[in-house]
């Protein structure tokens, strides 16, 4: 006992861990989403409510050129004026809102998702001033399009594809949002809401990876080494409006893929590339560019509008909702 009384190295190995340990031993390796990281998904699921309300009858306009798979006489719209003015002859203003419903339940949790993943993403890949790299910033934006795209997107966007593409039938089955998912369910089973699951991967990944890519840029570029340094909405949106371009540009073809493979034809596809073969044998290639112009001015206001929401939304959460 003597000679190990002035031995100070000692350490007790059944010694309970102080408050202080623990945090030590936790920060940095905790897999549960940081407190920013909650801000985003609030604020992000704030903001996919609002921004799909607004850009809504783009996307119900888009959606039905994409379905649209007659040419020459046997071709049901010829461009995006002559859908508009069918649908409102038809069925009034209120149906280029059909299906409304459904995306409104899918992007909440959609925007909740992306916003909430790629603030975890950048928080634990950001360098000593709080930027991300080119290469991260590309794979920060991929990884939370890869994540909406499985716990939101894919069924969100099988349940909406399906109930446009119902609307052009004589008799439509579908009379509400969950009677539609139940006879889809029931019919297809589970996996009924889960197609074109690759293709949407695909999709979305690219979408994020270059729109964050290209706003997390502009804004880099903007603040110029200055952190603090306040950037107007406007300026945020015109930031969004240009990622949300590129991104058009970029993976038209998927999303025209992606349409088919969530349709009611969906059956004659044996997978994505099986799609997009056929779809390149029996349309052309202008078929992969199907309802560009209509997603173009959607996808542009749909980003800005986002954008600056989110900011307005984290720039409040960040007056009264103090993190680290």
């Amino acid at each position: 006992m003597g000679k190990n009384s002035g031995n100070s190295s000692f350490s007790d190995p059944f010694q309970r861990p102080s408050a202080q340990m623990m945090a030590s031993a936790n920060s940095g390796s905790s897999f549960l989403p940081s407190q920013k990281s909650l801000k985003g998904i609030i604020a992000g699921g704030l903001t996919g409510g609002i921004e799909i309300c607004i850009t809504f009858p783009t996307e119900f306009v888009k959606t039905q050129l994409q379905l649209d798979q007659k040419t020459g006489a046997t071709k049901k719209y010829n461009g995006i004026f002559d859908c508009v003015r069918q649908t409102v002859r038809a069925h009034g203003v209120l149906g280029l809102y059909r299906g409304l419903t459904v995306l409104l339940y899918g992007s909440i949790p959609k925007s909740a998702v992306r916003f909430g993943s790629f603030e975890e993403f950048k928080k634990r890949n950001v360098d000593h001033t709080g930027n991300l790299s080119t290469n991260k910033k590309l794979l920060c934006g991929l990884g939370a399009g890869i994540c909406e795209a499985i716990f939101a997107v894919t069924p969100m966007e099988t349940v909406k594809v399906k109930f446009i593409d119902d609307r052009n039938r004589a008799q439509p089955r579908f009379k509400g949002f969950f009677h539609g998912v139940g006879m889809i369910i029931k019919e297809q089973g589970v996996s009924g809401v889960y197609k074109g699951l690759t293709a949407t991967m695909m999709k979305q990944g690219s979408n994020q990876a270059i729109r964050f890519f290209v706003v997390e840029s502009f804004k880099e570029w903007y603040k110029d080494g200055d952190s603090k340094k306040h950037i107007p909405k406007p300026v945020v949106g015109v930031f969004g409006a240009i990622a949300g371009a590129a991104s058009v540009y970029g993976n038209t073809p998927i999303d025209v893929v992606k349409t088919r493979m969530q349709g009611l034809e969906a059956h004659k596809y044996k997978n994505t590339l099986d799609c997009a073969v056929k779809i390149f044998k029996n349309e052309g290639p202008k078929a992969f560019y199907k309802g560009t112009v209509p997603r173009l001015g959607r996808v542009c206001l749909d980003v800005a509008i986002t954008f600056m929401i989110y900011d307005s939304f984290m720039e409040l959460f960040n007056k009264v909702w103090v993190t680290d």
